[in-house]
């Protein structure tokens, strides 16, 4: 069994991917005080303090006496500048899916074994407003990539804060593919359903396999779209 991580490692991690991937807060931007930004989180503010102290080690944020807590221009350059290299890069979508396809169902493995019931909640609530945005014909994408890096996230394994950039390309690219036929988006509904009661029930091997499904349905989809555009040339 991998070493249980302290709340406040777990909260730091929350914050370095509110950083990193989500783009929320770039270098030299204030985050928000510490009475909101605990509250959002769902932590004590002793253990907001201990997560900064860590990224303030880590040479992510910096305090700034009597103005506040600012990311620092280093920030996410240094770890991630690799896989934002590779991340930029005109790669095609089977490549895409295929590295998908070598992380997400350990990642749905993982998630089912480790995901606290915070995050477990999280990745449903993500899968429900899926399932309610292909009813009414929405664009999906974001919720899609949420749903995606919630799991990753449960995983607690610190590196996959680093592949979620390339995970989120090929979701988008996935969903763009998808929403161009309502009978793939009934497809791409039930597989997440699936997925989402395995791991609801906390079955790691049923998630593993779910997901897996999931994105092979994709390549399949991508094969049969390739086909038709090669055949209408």
């Amino acid at each position: 069994m991998p070493k249980a991580k302290m709340l406040s490692e777990t909260v730091a991690e929350d914050i370095l991917s509110m950083i990193t991937v989500d783009k929320r807060f770039r270098p030299g931007d204030k985050l928000p005080n510490e009475n909101e930004l605990s509250e959002e989180l769902q932590v004590s503010r002793t253990t907001l303090r201990e997560a900064i102290r860590i990224l303030v080690t880590g040479n992510i944020l910096e305090i700034k006496r009597g103005k506040g807590t600012f990311v620092t221009q280093q920030a996410g350059t240094a770890a991630y500048s690799d896989l934002n290299e590779l991340s930029a890069l005109k790669i095609n979508m089977r490549d895409l899916f295929e590295i998908r396809l070598m992380f997400e169902p350990e990642n749905a493995y993982l998630a089912a074994q480790r995901a606290t019931k915070k995050e477990m909640n999280a990745i449903l609530d993500h899968g429900r407003r899926i399932e309610e945005m292909i009813r009414n014909g929405e664009d999906r994408t974001l919720e899609e990539q949420a749903f995606h890096k919630a799991i990753a996230k449960a995983t607690h394994n610190g590196f996959m804060n680093e592949l979620i950039p390339i995970i989120l390309k090929a979701i988008e690219g996935g969903v763009k593919l998808l929403q161009e036929n309502d009978s793939l988006s009934q497809k791409n509904m039930e597989d997440d359903r699936m997925l989402m009661e395995f791991l609801e029930q906390r079955n790691p091997e049923g998630a593993r396999t779910a997901m897996k499904i999931h994105i092979l349905h994709a390549l399949q989809e991508l094969d049969e779209a390739e086909g038709t555009q090669t055949s209408g040339r």
